[in-house]
């Protein structure tokens, strides 16, 4: 179909005012279509929402991916359908933890998909970072509630994570070149430190 059918199936199926110069920009990624048009587009091109995301990464594309309206996801995680997308339009997540569990649920977002999802990446950069560095066990509580994590696969990865951690710079002690080395390899794990973490996951 050219951008002209498309357009026009837009607006006679859906009553979407959308140019065919609309469409082309959204094939070639110069803008993105919102919510409705996305749905829209999806029924003009006899697909699901899903199958025109190349990749969810925020709460709103997972949702659309999974043809579910905002009512329905709030609902079922238990939140006030505009907490819902205000949380949804910020990229910001608040929910508690049995909220956030509901959500990976609903969405069905792995426990990586979801911390992306809910923009909350560095915040478990940090909390990881921490962990390595001081005593990890203070750290499997607050890293249990942002992910849905059996606990003791969580204490696991954490204890794993200060032990290679520590193992990089214990050599720092000593004296000499591979001393400078060794400090290197501790900044290049703390920079990589989330990697590492759903590496030992595995999830």
């Amino acid at each position: 179909m050219a951008p002209g059918h498309v357009a026009y199936g837009l607006r006679a199926q859906y009553g979407l005012q959308v140019t065919p110069d609309t469409v082309m920009a959204w094939e070639r990624g110069l803008a993105a279509p919102g919510s409705r048009e996305l749905t829209a587009l999806a029924g003009v091109l006899w697909c699901s929402p899903g199958e025109l995301l190349a990749a969810a990464t925020t709460l709103r594309e997972h949702r659309i991916a999974r043809g579910m309206a905002v009512e329905d996801v709030a609902r079922r995680v238990g939140l006030d359908t505009a907490a819902y997308r205000r949380m949804e339009d910020s990229g910001r997540w608040r929910g508690n933890e049995r909220q956030t569990t509901a959500l990976a649920d609903t969405l069905g977002l792995t426990p990586r998909e979801l911390l992306q999802a809910t923009g909350r990446d560095e915040e478990l950069a940090e909390l990881l970072r921490s962990a390595v560095t001081a005593r990890w066990q203070a750290y499997v509580r607050p890293a249990g509630k942002m992910l849905p994590l059996d606990r003791g696969r969580l204490e696991d990865v954490l204890q794993q994570l200060h032990a290679d951690y520590q193992s990089r710079m214990v050599a720092t002690l000593s004296w000499g070149e591979a001393s400078r080395d060794t400090g290197g390899a501790g900044r290049d794990f703390l920079e990589r430190i989330v990697d590492h973490f759903w590496a030992l996951a595995d999830v």
